[in-house]
């Protein structure tokens, strides 16, 4: 049986293949049981499994399993090892959590996780249960798991719009992608509803209300269709990865995706706008592909224009696109349709008259289904109508196929100059050799300017020697008659070897500019990726990637990056037909626009978002030397490329410096939080003493004079100014450091409140502080010495900043304490207006130069104190309607207390 090199396997496919081999050897592999809603039977269908794999000798765990209280389900647990589960503490409860450390010890074959989606309990090694997961699937543990296709992230949105419904618990599509086996649990929604209402899927009360929200039948059958297609998806996957890790090259008709062939003749756009909808009609895939040989590569520039505006309509009508190149273009069509997986071809009826229809046609139907014939192929009628070029694209063809045209001119003369070089180098030579050998020398030549100049000067300089040798070499010589009968067959062969050379060696060239051309292109995204990786500046990514655009693309490139508040940066000398609003619409929408796109098409140039990883971080404009060249799927897809290299060069560059900054914000935090706590401690001690002092001195005998009575008093005032500074970088030390822990208790609201303005009597100095605490205010639950501290703290600031009388109220809720200080001064800074969180900074003040002694830490401590209860601190200016002044309020979350608590008094 004869071998042929074309199905030879590549080599770095074979390589991938075996490092993916043994990459699956040493990685636990991942069974996960779907369903569309809850009550399927996933966590009874993977029970069930596991009681087979026990019976079967296999070393089977249950890691954790949910069985919602159903008595079947428990009932498989019959026999199966459990894990016991660890206790953790949370909010006062005891919760109980799958434990992965033992979990990981005793390293079962096969491990039970139920519940993929499960959040766990906050402090627990992973976020999701789904991490864990992933960490047993690297330790080699077989894995099984159950999901609901609402906890899908990317259907999140779309089952919320369909149920009314949102889940906050979510798997990313990728842990689904990346399962080895998905076994979908399905039963129909009538069945389904039927054992909600025997109380098989939740207890009584939960399934009246399921039944009434959730369990419709219309949602159960939505989410019945999503559940199918996304396994159907999956086992796609899976069926084209069989195919190309066992080199299977015939289509297997799984899915009916469809292959559009686009053809170099005029009514190509209705083939694409048939296959898609066939594509439509069937709810399949499609794909479009034009294949460029030598010969439709010498059509001139208008029709090659017009085959890429019916690829350029095939990408807008959904279909993924592709040029490719080759000698035999049916050959590389099925190859293609093999590759893809396409059971339908669907080409275009030719549009040539009479017997040459017919010949054309059959021609590439029978050709197709001869190298295919397992293919259904589909032939459309002809349309009138035709896919036009924008205006500056085809202003561009038309400059190019003259410049085309006028540099031709000098190959075909070099053709003609080397056949009078040939005759003149072979005159002398007529004495020495037969005429056989000087026709050797004539087809060297005709090799030679093939070579050089390609196939149209090769066929010129094929009939000139013809032409040369029967003129100067054949008798009767100088003359174009002929006495021997044979030469004609002589100069036949001449013609036909050297048109058939040229042929040949054009097909070389051919093939070898296409893979000079994409080397070309892969050398240019390599040194843009090295040279990228080592750019540590915004500026230096900007200018390679404006380097790399220009490069590949010729004329103008601009890259234009955003800011530290995520805004655009226009380029500092724009070109005179740039525009800079469509450059923020690309950015603010996301889309590309401008040339050779369907926004804003008539621009000079093409605008393009640098999308990255996590957000859009730029524009990426583009004036090519020739627009033309954004057509070629290939060419845009290099565009595409660039782009995005330069969006995650940008964006890592920003993490750079972020990381950077924060670095250096958590060093000089910690710096200044050393020394605070070294200075306040060294501090406070002489500061106590002063303050003993003084009173000391105001109780001495005899007594003091009123002048140093007052200045005694002065000391002690200014003592506990200072003393209270002190407290406060006391404070924001340890909050900073996270030393203090909440001792929350139920406390009285009233007694916090009357302790505060106690121990705010010396900075009220005998303001009026007004109280409006309702009679029947409930225990709430929080730190009472860090919540005195917070409310002592807004009563020193109303004192400094506002006029009195000052006012405490407080009001509850089912769900929240809202605590409020008032003022009625003149409020707060209008330089602070729609920036009044900014107060609560460190070392924020509300005049920056004020007579009023303070450094700005006491409002920062009561955030960082409202933040630690879970709680919110806001402020805000009243207007003078209603009294005017500054108002703080502070919310807190709060429970009903249990029962068997005293009353407050």
């Amino acid at each position: 049986m004869a071998y042929n090199l074309n199905d030879r396997p590549d080599p770095d496919q074979l390589l991938e293949q075996i490092r993916g081999e043994d990459e699956r050897a040493r990685r636990g592999r991942l069974r996960i049981y779907f369903g569309a809603s809850a009550g399927v039977g996933k966590t009874y269908a993977m029970l069930s499994a596991a009681q087979r794999e026990r019976k079967a000798g296999r070393d089977v765990l249950v890691g954790v399993v949910e069985t919602h209280g159903r008595s079947e389900t428990l009932e498989l647990l019959a026999g199966l090892e459990q894990l016991p589960l660890r206790e953790v503490a949370y909010r006062g409860r005891t919760l109980k959590e799958f434990d992965l450390d033992a979990a990981l010890a005793r390293k079962p074959a096969v491990l039970l996780v139920d519940e993929l989606a499960h959040s766990n309990v906050e402090g627990s090694r992973h976020a999701k249960r789904w991490q864990d997961v992933h960490e047993l699937l690297e330790a080699g543990i077989d894995v099984w798991s159950a999901v609901n296709v609402q906890h899908l992230e990317s259907l999140n949105g779309t089952v919320g719009a369909i149920t009314g419904i949102r889940v906050h618990e979510t798997v990313p599509d990728t842990v689904l992608d990346g399962a080895d086996e998905i076994i979908l649990v399905d039963v129909t929604p009538d069945e389904l509803m039927a054992r909600l209402k025997a109380g098989k899927v939740y207890m009584p009360q939960q399934a009246e209300r399921a039944a009434q929200n959730f369990f419709r039948k219309g949602n159960l059958i939505a989410l019945r269709e999503i559940a199918l297609r996304r396994t159907a998806e999956h086992v796609e996957d899976d069926v084209r990865s069989y195919r190309v890790e066992k080199s299977i090259a015939p289509v297997w008709n799984t899915e009916g995706a469809i292959l559009a062939c686009i053809g170099p003749r005029e009514g190509a756009e209705q083939t694409v706008r048939t296959a898609a909808r066939l594509a439509g009609q069937l709810n399949v895939r499609w794909h479009a592909a034009y294949v460029e040989t030598p010969r439709l590569q010498l059509l001139e520039v208008a029709r090659r224009d017009r085959i890429l505006a019916v690829i350029q309509l095939a990408e807008e009508l959904g279909a993924a696109t592709a040029v490719l190149t080759g000698s035999d273009a049916a050959a590389e069509l099925v190859a293609q349709a093999q590759q893809l997986n396409c059971a339908t071809l669907v080409v275009g009826r030719p549009q040539l008259p009479g017997w040459r229809a017919l010949w054309a046609g059959s021609t590439m139907t029978r050709r197709l289904a001869m190298l295919a014939p397992t293919l259904d192929i589909v032939e459309v009628g002809r349309a009138d109508s035709a896919r036009r070029l924008a205006r500056a694209v085809q202003r561009s063809a038309e400059d190019e196929e003259a410049a085309a045209w006028w540099g031709k001119l000098p190959a075909y003369a070099w053709a003609a100059a080397g056949s009078a070089a040939i005759t003149l180098l072979a005159l002398p030579l007529l004495a020495y050799f037969d005429l056989a050998n000087i026709v050797m020398v004539f087809l060297l030549g005709t090799v030679l300017v093939a070579l050089k100049f390609g196939r149209g000067p090769a066929a010129l300089a094929a009939f000139l020697n013809v032409a040369a040798f029967d003129f100067f070499f054949v008798p009767p010589r100088l003359s174009f008659a002929v006495s021997d009968v044979q030469y004609l067959v002589t100069f036949g062969v001449m013609l036909v070897v050297g048109l058939l050379t040229g042929q040949l060696t054009a097909g070389l060239r051919f093939q070898a500019r296409i893979s000079s051309g994409r080397e070309r292109r892969a050398q240019s995204l390599f040194e843009l990726t090295r040279d990228l990786s080592a750019a540590l500046l915004s500026e230096q990514v900007v200018e390679l990637g404006e380097a790399a655009a220009q490069r590949n693309f010729g004329g103008q490139a601009l890259v234009m990056v955003t800011d530290s508040h995520d805004q655009l940066l226009p380029p500092a000398k724009p070109p005179a037909d740039f525009d800079a609003s469509v450059a923020d619409w690309v950015f603010r929408n996301e889309q590309p626009a401008g040339l050779a796109t369907a926004t804003l098409s008539a621009q000079a140039w093409h605008y393009l978002p640098l999308k990255a990883p996590m957000r859009v971080r730029g524009v990426l404009a583009v004036k090519p030397a020739q627009p033309r060249w954004l057509l070629i799927p290939e060419q845009m897809r290099q565009l595409e490329t660039l782009a995005r290299q330069i969006a995650i060069a940008q964006e890592r560059v920003h993490y750079v410096e972020v990381a950077q900054q924060a670095v250096v914000q958590m060093e000089s935090e910690k710096l200044r939080n050393v020394l605070l706590a070294a200075i306040s401690h060294d501090v406070r001690t002489p500061l106590t003493a002063l303050i003993g002092l003084a009173d000391s001195l105001q109780r001495t005998a005899p007594p003091l004079s009123e002048a140093q009575s007052q200045a005694v008093r002065a000391i002690a005032g200014e003592a506990r100014h200072l003393s209270a500074l002190v407290n406060n970088l006391l404070d924001m030390a340890r909050l900073q450091s996270g030393a203090v822990n909440l001792r929350s208790d139920w406390q009285s609201v009233e007694e916090i409140v009357g302790s505060a303005i106690r121990q705010a009597q010396h900075a009220l100095a005998g303001r009026a502080v007004v109280t409006a605490l309702p009679a029947d205010l409930p225990l709430v639950e929080f730190d009472a010495a860090l919540m005195e501290r917070v409310l002592v703290n807004l009563l020193e600031n109303a004192a400094k900043y506002g006029k009195p009388p000052i006012e405490i109220s407080a009001e509850v809720t089912d769900t929240a304490l809202l605590l409020t200080v008032r003022d009625h001064g003149p409020g707060l800074p209008a330089a602070l207006k729609g920036r009044e969180h900014e107060l609560f900074e460190k070392f924020t003040r509300g005049e920056a130069e004020s007579a009023t002694p303070g450094v700005g830490l006491g409002l920062a401590i009561c955030q960082a104190v409202v933040q630690a209860h879970r709680g919110q601190i806001a402020a805000t200016s009243l207007p003078q309607a209603a009294g005017g002044g500054a108002e703080f309020s502070i919310t807190l979350p709060r429970r009903p207390p249990p029962p068997g608590l005293p009353e407050p008094a």
